[in-house]
């Protein structure tokens, strides 16, 4: 059974290039494009990995990362994000990611 991605990520052509590359290497994708959504969805329990882009509309994914740390702590998150500062991947990393 192929492992299922879930892509959080709030623009289309980002999103589309990841569920594209990942289902090519043989993964089932799920995709939201806002903060709540992608929450409900990584909660369903049907999700292995979560790729997750931190600026968001709806709920953050900083949020949304700490939300899920509470209820769902050993899933595996990588964070996409466009912010390089030290600080911010440091967070990141502490907060789980």
């Amino acid at each position: 059974m192929a492992q299922t991605v879930l892509v959080i990520e709030d623009e289309e052509r980002i999103a589309a290039f990841l569920e594209r590359g990942l289902k090519a290497e043989g993964f089932t994708v799920l995709t939201a494009s806002d903060g709540q959504l992608g929450l409900q969805l990584a909660r369903s329990g049907s999700v292995d990995l979560v790729v997750l882009d931190l600026m968001l509309p709806g709920l953050s994914g900083e949020e949304l990362l700490k939300q899920l740390r509470t209820t769902h702590g050993s899933l595996p998150v990588i964070v996409l994000t466009a912010k390089e500062s030290v600080p911010d991947r440091v967070a990141n990393l502490n907060a789980g990611a």
